[in-house]
């Protein structure tokens, strides 16, 4: 099926929770969300088979959708939740320290365009700890980028690659992830995206502020950053409310819908596990 459901290693996520191996991407029958967005939870710019299903990670996201006119639509959580549901923060975690900032970041079919040294300053301005920048894979390349934030220093790291049409995929892009933010006290962005939510149930203070940069030719498609700001403007800030924003990501990431793996197996039309072993329970606390 379509090679965005294997983006950041989510399908292999999945495949593991489901008890099946999670080395080899699993084909799933239909479409999965791979980033948080504001409409129906896919890119815009996808062409969908007319009758497969939508696999969205809230239940906010399945009422877009449905109003959009996609009805076949599943809400199941995130696999970011799933994740964290298979490995829980251990009862006595090494202390945190600093803040793990993720400027905006541009794809492989726009670059982003704003003022890197503002930024800067702002982050140095506001952060009171060491600071960690993570950058996306295209700015991590592009050497001017880096070194901008180097020379603040900051130290500067990037994820991973994401993968593209089945090719370089990585199943361990979101536990690299989820091991980064452990060690953080804070996550900040200039833009409310995946990683300050997944931050936020990973346990980090979260932060939004700064320019907000712009895609080259960029398109407020469902309202935009506009939208954005208004609709969640109590993540918006230098200090948010660790507790309304816990409520926010448990709800957008849907860490408290996540299905047993039976259900998922189902779903995507998976095969049985040649030994079905206990189930990992839902991610504790969410509701």
């Amino acid at each position: 099926m379509h090679h965005a459901n294997h983006y950041y290693g989510h399908s292999h996520v999945l495949a593991r929770y489901c008890g099946l191996d999670d080395r080899s991407p699993q084909r799933i029958h239909g479409y999965l969300q791979h980033g948080w967005n504001i409409g129906h939870g896919m890119a815009p710019d996808h062409e969908f088979v007319p009758g497969l299903p939508l696999f969205v990670w809230s239940e906010r996201t399945r009422r877009r959708a449905w109003s959009l006119g996609r009805r076949e639509t599943y809400a199941i959580g995130s696999p970011w939740a799933y994740l964290l549901a298979m490995e829980p923060e251990p009862d006595a975690p090494p202390p945190r320290e600093g803040t793990i900032w993720y400027p905006f970041h541009g794809w492989e079919g726009q670059h982003v365009v704003g003022d890197h040294d503002r930024l800067i300053a702002e982050i140095k301005a506001t952060e009171p700890g060491p600071v960690t920048v993570c950058l996306y894979w295209q700015e991590y390349r592009a050497t001017r980028v880096r070194e901008r934030y180097e020379r603040a220093g900051f130290r500067v790291i990037c994820h991973g690659y994401r993968g593209s049409k089945w090719d370089s995929l990585d199943p361990d892009f979101l536990r690299r992830q989820l091991a980064e933010q452990r060690r953080h006290r804070r996550v900040a962005s200039n833009r409310l995206c995946s990683a300050v939510l997944y931050a936020i149930l990973a346990g980090c203070e979260p932060a939004v502020y700064g320019d907000p940069m712009q895609l080259d030719g960029e398109v407020p498609i469902w309202g935009g950053q506009p939208r954005i700001r208004r609709q969640w403007a109590q993540l918006h800030g230098p200090q948010v409310d660790p507790v309304v924003a816990r409520e926010v990501a448990v709800g957008e990431l849907g860490a408290d819908i996540l299905l047993p793996a039976v259900a998922l197996r189902r779903l995507f039309r998976w095969p049985e596990p040649a030994s079905v072993t206990a189930e990992p329970a839902p991610l504790e606390g969410a509701r």
